[in-house]
């Protein structure tokens, strides 16, 4: 039995015990980062334990993968747009070099990140940044959280969104 939710991060968002998670989407969990040193950063959990790679999922399932990574990179843009003038765009990934399960990271980007970093992978962030009490995610990110799951709440199908209508 695993103690600690982050053990089994795709279980416990199943059983309900996951505290990261925003919001439950079609294929996955859209959660939110365990470190907020780039405000926002999220991450999409699919919602089949035992899944490592996108291929693994079947291609109905792949798609709704893929539209939920699309739905939270879109909620946390909107969001972070809204709370700082200097958002410059969200970033999207699909690794898998740690983590031996499919999940998708959300990763907004600022004008105020170091001038070295701001355009280059955010895994070259000093190892300072990962574990940086400073930067854990905490009860100061509660309003972060309440955004980007109103958000993904106003973003649900795509049919139901006024820019989508018509669309083929």
């Amino acid at each position: 039995m695993v103690k600690d939710w982050r053990g089994d991060r795709i279980g416990s968002a199943l059983k309900g015990t996951n505290p990261t998670v925003l919001r439950r989407l079609d294929a996955g969990f859209a959660v939110i980062g365990d470190v907020q040193f780039l405000p926002g950063y999220s991450v999409l959990l699919v919602d089949e334990p035992g899944v490592q790679r996108l291929s693994d999922l079947p291609r109905g399932k792949r798609t709704a993968f893929l539209a939920d990574m699309d739905r939270l990179g879109e909620a946390v843009e909107r969001v972070c747009r809204r709370l700082d003038p200097e958002f410059r765009r969200v970033n999207l990934e699909i690794l898998g070099n740690t983590d031996n399960f499919l999940h998708a990271h959300v990763w907004p980007r600022f004008e105020w990140e170091s001038p070295e970093l701001v355009r280059r992978p955010v895994w070259l962030y000093p190892a300072e940044n990962w574990r940086d009490p400073a930067s854990a995610l905490g009860p100061e990110h509660d309003g972060l959280r309440e955004a980007i799951g109103r958000e993904l709440d106003g973003l649900s199908a795509p049919a139901g969104r006024p820019e989508d209508r018509g669309r083929a």
